[in-house]
């Protein structure tokens, strides 16, 4: 047994983590982390089509599963039996499990103990942490069955996420922006998120993170003031475009580019890393902006500025926050708040 726990500690280290889009950003925190103290990259149990295009190429990560549902039966889920098989295969090793629900039951059935596990949901969040912090602060423990057979976590650790883009993605998007007539420089807007997304026939306005039209457009208008020359790129998915086309329609500027529908995740990255800044709701494009080293502005609604901040706690991102008869609110929020955070924090030394 001591054997099997002595070779089961030499494996490249596990993390589960089974999230949206902005989640998987702030998990490299915890990637980076692990990869430095053990040595090699970590395997990666998550769920998503865009988890691949975003952290595929990602040093700190080895191999990559994917689950499409934790909460299909086990016995109907062929990606559950396939992952249960290769980690029956691949044997337990240090693991991070960083999910809630379901997805615990896999890594049993898969053969990893309890005490192989460092299980987040076991470590509550402390006064005043960033997610982060959060992640370094568990990348630093030690599951039970490991105990003095694994290297320590080297104090410190960057406070940030990191994402990585491809040559071939920079080079595809060259393409693209030819074929857009889109010129650097460009300031990269996202003002609809996967809640308005998903209202289809009802009112944009009863959706979490809905910020107005008018107010969007008086940003953007706001923006082409004081930077005469820059392109404006509304990023988004297909179901947001007719938002973004709303919005471009109002601020009655020119130059504006809506290319929702158009930006797979590894184009929106490229296009992200070298965008002159990002405005949009609290979202996962926001995450990934802050991630790349992209000047980011986020609207937050009741959502802690601070636990979510883009990127983690170190990126160049500014917060703006609002209230609604005492209540937070993305609707207390007024355009000019906006208009001054992108000015603070583009106008000031990088």
């Amino acid at each position: 047994m001591a054997d099997e726990i002595t070779q089961a500690a030499s494996r490249a280290p596990l993390v589960m983590r089974c999230g949206a889009f902005g989640d998987m950003v702030l998990l490299t925190v915890l990637l980076t982390q692990l990869r430095a103290r053990f040595g090699q990259a970590v395997d990666v149990i998550a769920s998503g089509p865009w988890c691949e295009p975003l952290l595929g190429a990602h040093p700190a990560v080895g191999r990559l599963v994917l689950v499409r549902s934790r909460r299909t039966p086990y016995w109907l889920s062929r990606d559950q039996q396939q992952l249960v098989s290769w980690l029956r295969a691949r044997g337990p090793s240090p693991t991070w499990f960083c999910d809630r629900g379901e997805g615990r039951s896999l890594l049993t059935r898969g053969g990893i103990a309890d005490g192989c596990v460092c299980d987040s949901t076991q470590y509550p969040f402390l006064a005043g942490e960033n997610f982060a912090d959060r992640y370094l602060r568990l990348g630093a423990l030690t599951p039970s069955a490991f105990a003095g057979l694994v290297p320590p976590a080297a104090p410190g650790g960057l406070r940030a996420a990191q994402l990585v883009v491809a040559q071939s993605a920079r080079e595809e998007l060259d393409s693209w922006l030819a074929r857009r007539a889109i010129a650097a420089p460009w300031v990269v807007f996202h003002p609809g998120s996967r809640h308005m997304a998903r209202r289809r026939l009802r009112a944009r306005s009863g959706a979490a993170k809905y910020w107005p039209e008018e107010r969007w457009a008086e940003v953007v208008r706001g923006v082409r003031a004081h930077r005469p020359g820059v392109a404006i790129v509304f990023s988004g998915t297909h179901a947001e475009a007719p938002l973004n086309e709303e919005i471009i329609r109002r601020s009655g500027v020119a130059n504006v580019h809506n290319a929702a529908g158009d930006l797979p995740v590894t184009r929106l990255l490229a296009l992200l890393e070298r965008a002159a800044s990002l405005i949009a709701v609290d979202t996962g494009p926001a995450h990934a902006a802050a991630a790349l080293g992209c000047p980011t502005v986020a609207l937050f609604g009741h959502i802690d500025p601070w636990l979510y901040r883009p990127g983690g706690a170190t990126t160049p991102a500014a917060t703006v926050t609002g209230s609604v008869d005492g209540e937070p609110s993305i609707l207390g929020i007024q355009p000019q708040q906006v208009i001054e955070a992108w000015l603070a924090l583009t106008e000031s030394p990088p």
